[in-house]
Parts: structure tokens; sequence; C-alpha cells
């Protein structure tokens, strides 16, 4: 009787625990994802870092314009398969194959990359890097802002402003 017990209990614990390994494996296996940042929602690795697009890479060219020094700082999001694992991303995601075989994640045909000085997840230190490095959104649209943080406050015109018709308020 004690065994017919131990194996009621055993079985369902035995289960849950594979159940629950399997969704955390999925989830531990996320490729890109959708994070928050100070510029609001981005795409981001499955570690949490910024996603960036390149504006020198050409849509849907199946080429990396990113090489030699650039990739230092700007390393590829790699995928280990043709189709990556991603969660929340509306944009058409992809792989193109760069040397050695490897996949990097493209998103709306674009590559996307990490920034070797964002240190933790949601750090967006390569933002606007030389006017042509951007974030993105999950639809898969750069954006360009620098900040999405509205101020608290609207500052109020001075006495001696004036509008463009030159009268002061």
């Amino acid at each position: 009787m004690n065994r017919r017990i131990t194996g009621l209990v055993l079985v369902p614990l035995l289960l849950f625990g594979a159940l629950a390994g399997a969704t955390s494996a999925a989830a531990a296996s996320t490729e890109i994802k959708v994070g928050t940042t100070k510029l609001g929602k981005i795409v981001v690795n499955g570690k949490g870092m910024s996603a960036y697009f390149y504006d020198l890479d050409k849509a849907n060219s199946g080429k990396s314009a990113c090489s030699g020094v650039c990739l230092s700082y700007w390393p590829p999001i790699l995928s280990g398969s043709a189709k990556p694992n991603v969660l929340g991303i509306s944009g058409r995601v992809s792989t193109i194959t760069r040397s050695k075989g490897k996949r990097q994640i493209t998103i709306n045909g674009r590559p996307i990359y990490t920034y070797a000085l964002d240190k933790a997840p949601g750090d967006v230190n390569g933002q606007g890097a030389q006017g042509i490095w951007h974030v993105l959104s999950a639809a898969g649209r750069e954006i360009k802002a620098t900040s999405l943080v509205t101020p608290s406050r609207t500052p109020t015109p001075s006495a001696s402003s004036t509008d463009a018709y030159k009268r002061s308020y």
C-alpha cells in the first residue's frame, strides 16, 4: 500500500519537474525578445542586452557591412538555427550566414548587433553612435531618439520672452 501511495505522489512531482524544466529551458534559449530601457521597449538579446541596427547595412542584401574592428565593438547577435527563438517580436525575423557558417539574426532583413560598451541589460550606450547605430522596436523600426524621457515640468517663459511677432509675454 505504501508503495502505491508513494508512486501516486511521485509521478505528478516528476511530471511537474519535467514541465518546469522544459519551460525554463525554452525561456533560457530565447535569442531575442522585447526589453524595457530608458528609450522604451526595444529589441534585446536573450541576456537582455540592447540590439542595434547599423545604417550601412542594406535590408535584404543577405550581408553585413560590419567587419574587422567594427565587430569588436558591435558583435552580431547570432542564432543556433535558421529560425531564431524569439519572444514578443512582431518584425520579420530571419538570419544571414556570416563567415564560418555562423547565423546572424536579422529583423526586417537587417542584421542586428549588440554594443560592447553596454555593460548591463537595458544599457543603450550605443544609441546614435556616429549617427549610424540605432536601437529598434519590436516591429523592427529604428528608434532614432536619444531619450524618450518626458520632462516632469514644462519651462515657463520669462517676462522677457517674445513670440514670432515680437510680442512679449
